[in-house]
């Protein structure tokens, strides 16, 4: 169980106005969730609409004061932390009767949970005098969720001055970490995700809240997503070298999961899971020698205990079951569930209209696309607002779109200043290169669609809140787009944060397709497919004998997969069978994969 919380189980983030307030929502009753704060402008308008709401006076922070990134970031985490507080002191003297905060809080908890067992002994005690020294303890005993916040390490553009001239240290990321750093969330965790950045990285080295205190504590504390037990070794190795030690490693599916899709070579959520399981104690031994030595030498400090180590896993979760055999089989500490959430507004901000495109949307609905201006895959909500938005603007001869926030501005392929590729400056120039160059129709059209398709996730990602809130964010622009993970398609219920919290503990079932495969099944598949994508492009481009020996390693790697799910089907099948029936017709369809592009003799 996470140390931080009392439940089993956090909310990872979601886009970007998705879980911006997350906290406010659920921290009180323990539930810890993940804020992104790299869209400065998103959170200075939050600080705009939760000032007033709570009575008190909000002052501006615009963007000609300095370093405005970092400082509108920590003051609108104190903001939270503060509003949060408050709400866990309100809960604390509220009265043990039905509704109430306080009943809705221990009501929630997980059924092991000792808080929990006290609190069902103190409903029905009669034993007046004991029934007050319970409440008293309960009461004590009630803390909220921790407040995360999440950078995105990729995202880290750089920021010039008034002469054209490089911001030392005031890059989008480093500038993220100093606000969060500089914030006084205490107990809180940063959560990395999207690989290594030395810059960012070497920056942590110089921020003294990531220290380990006397008592073994950390006032600020480093998450790590990862995708593999390699990919956690190598960053881990690296923080640990500048004497930062790593929390949690959250291992995420590469391809059942939201938003960004960093497939791997075909090593399955289930066989990366065992080499944590089984290589845990060489990875902490490993990671506290580096630790320690840097400690000596950057500190004259001695450290002789490991630090406490977190592993927790998330990627198209959807019930009880899987959350327990996660726990049980694979010892995880915490479990993130994020996609059901996005239909809980008690969690997270989502607006209306794609609320309920949401809750009606089935499997083809969520694509694996190319809408992201980064270059890597997205999975994308069809049909929302943003999504119809960049149809008519095709279709009106103005594709692409204004480039107000430039958080996603990487490319140099026309100027030199870097510009989006979902901009309309960009797809414009592009356009016209595609044009000037004769290419076969075919060949042009496909290259005109893959342009047209990115899409602006800077301020898609954010307008949810504006609407829900009516606060302004970007004047005129106001469409939506959204990035659950598949596992969105059998969730088709607006419900309340207890409803999803029972379905999470196996006290309900919030399921509304009945024929959903198993979470290791669904990720087996989207590879599958991923795979079959693949071959078909590179066999279309001429360019499948180049690159036989990784798509001979990608079929070998699944192949791998499907046997060790194999040996498991036992313990995760429900008796029904169809756990095996399903990867039985997955390694069918590998097999005539196999057949058709002679992948294992590659």
């Amino acid at each position: 169980m996470n140390t931080q919380s009392p439940h089993t189980f956090h909310i990872p983030v979601m886009g970007l106005a998705y879980t911006i307030d997350s906290p406010v929502k659920v921290a009180r009753y323990g539930i810890s969730s993940v804020i992104s704060i790299v869209e400065d402008r998103l959170v200075e308008m939050m600080r705009s609409y939760y000032y007033p709401q709570t009575g008190r006076t909000y002052l501006p922070i615009t963007t000609d004061q300095p370093d405005y990134r970092a400082r509108r970031i920590t003051d609108y985490l104190n903001l939270v932390n503060t509003i949060v507080r408050e709400q866990v002191e309100k809960i604390k003297i509220a009265a043990f009767e039905k509704g109430s905060e306080i009943v809705t809080y221990f009501e929630m908890l997980p059924e092991q949970s000792v808080l929990k067992q006290l609190y069902r002994q103190m409903t029905q005690t009669e034993d007046e005098a004991e029934k007050r020294r319970l409440e008293a303890y309960l009461r004590n005993q009630i803390k909220p969720g921790s407040i995360d916040v999440n950078i995105m390490t990729k995202l880290d553009r750089e920021n010039f001055d008034a002469n054209s001239q490089v911001v030392k240290d005031g890059s989008d990321a480093v500038a993220s970490l100093r606000g969060y750093v500089n914030s006084d969330l205490d107990g809180s965790s940063i959560v990395f995700s999207a690989g290594m950045n030395p810059r960012l990285f070497n920056y942590m080295e110089q921020c003294s809240q990531f220290e380990m205190r006397e008592d073994g504590s950390f006032s600020k504390k480093v998450v790590l997503k990862v995708s593999d037990f390699r990919s956690a070794l190598i960053q881990g190795k690296y923080l640990a070298k500048k004497g930062i030690w790593v929390s949690e490693f959250r291992i995420e599916s590469g391809l059942n999961c939201g938003g960004h899709a960093f497939a791997t070579d075909g090593f399955l959520l289930g066989p990366i899971l065992e080499d944590f399981k089984s290589g845990k104690q060489e990875l902490l031994d490993s990671l506290f020698e580096i630790y320690s030595a840097a400690q000596l030498k950057k500190n004259n400090r001695t450290i002789t205990a490991i630090p406490p180590v977190l592993f927790s896993v998330q990627g198209g979760i959807g019930t009880a079951a899987e959350d327990q055999f996660l726990h049980h089989h694979y010892e995880i500490g915490t479990t993130g569930w994020g996609s059901p959430f996005l239909l809980v507004p008690e969690a997270t901000t989502v607006d209306e209209e794609t609320l309920q495109l949401l809750a009606a949307s089935n499997e083809e609905d969520v694509v694996l696309s190319r809408k992201s201006p980064l270059g890597v895959r997205f999975h994308y909500l069809k049909g929302t607002s943003a999504d119809r938005e960049v149809k008519a603007r095709i279709q009106q001869g103005r594709p692409g779109s204004p480039c107000t926030e430039k958080h996603l501005a990487f490319n140099t392929e026309f100027t030199k200043e870097p510009i989006c590729t979902a901009s309309r400056k960009y797809q414009q120039l592009k356009t016209q290169q595609l044009k000037a160059a004769n290419l076969p129709v075919e060949e042009f059209n496909r290259k005109m669609e893959e342009i047209w398709d990115k899409d602006c996730l800077c301020i898609g990602l954010s307008n949810a809140a504006s609407l829900v809130y009516d606060v302004p964010f970007v004047d005129k622009l106001k469409s939506v787009n959204i990035c659950p993970g598949p596992n969105i398609a059998h969730f088709s219920k607006v419900v309340s944060l207890k409803t999803m919290v029972d379905h999470i503990y196996g006290r309900t079932d919030s399921l509304t397709h009945a024929d959903r495969p198993h979470m290791f099944i669904a990720e087996l598949d989207l590879y599958i497919d991923y795979l079959k994508e693949k071959l078909e492009e590179e066999l279309l481009q001429g360019t499948l004998p180049k690159k036989a020996k990784y798509y001979n390693e990608f079929y070998l790697n699944l192949r791998k997969g499907i046997t060790y799910y194999q040996s498991l089907a036992d313990q995760i099948d429900d008796g029904s069978g169809n756990f095996q029936h399903l990867l039985s017709g997955a390694e069918t369809e590998l097999d005539v994969l196999n057949y058709r592009y002679n992948l294992a003799n590659k």
